[in-house]
């Protein structure tokens, strides 16, 4: 299995539709084992990490990185936001605070084998803000495939 990364600045605000988001494509899967969301701003936030079951419109595309550049070209697809939303699922899988500092942050990571995003392009998975309201945020993203 080889490992990817992604990361950049939000292209705006997430809110509970759009954010930032890492989808697999048609033929592999993704495990996503680390995902980390901080403060570009001086007003607190709450950052989620949901299920898309829909791509939507992602915009912003990133540049994702294998670790091991000998063995593999990433697949897993990475943007910074969507210019027409996907579908979200009810429900977060994981949720933090983001305090009112740049830089404040949360790093969450998925033990064993990660979290599973299915083969599929409508298969992803989307940081939010479930309640109130999102700031611009970095974020990176890491996963094996």
């Amino acid at each position: 299995m080889a490992r990817a990364y992604a990361g950049g600045r939000a292209g705006a605000a997430p809110s509970t539709t759009v954010g930032p988001n890492l989808y697999a494509i048609a033929a592999r899967p993704l495990w996503l084992v680390e995902v980390g969301v901080f403060n570009t701003t001086t007003t607190a936030f709450v950052a989620s990490l949901q299920r898309a079951t829909t791509a939507g419109t992602s915009s912003g595309p990133l540049t994702e990185f294998a670790e091991d550049t000998e063995i593999t070209t990433p697949v897993g697809v990475a943007a910074t936001g969507f210019s027409a939303g996907p579908t979200i699922t009810a429900g977060a899988l994981v949720t933090a605070s983001i305090g009112a500092a740049i830089g404040a942050g949360v790093i969450w990571t998925f033990g064993k084998n990660g979290i599973k995003i299915p083969a599929g392009t409508a298969n992803g998975l989307v940081i939010t803000t479930t309640t109130g309201t999102g700031q611009v945020c970095d974020f990176y993203f890491v996963w094996d495939e």
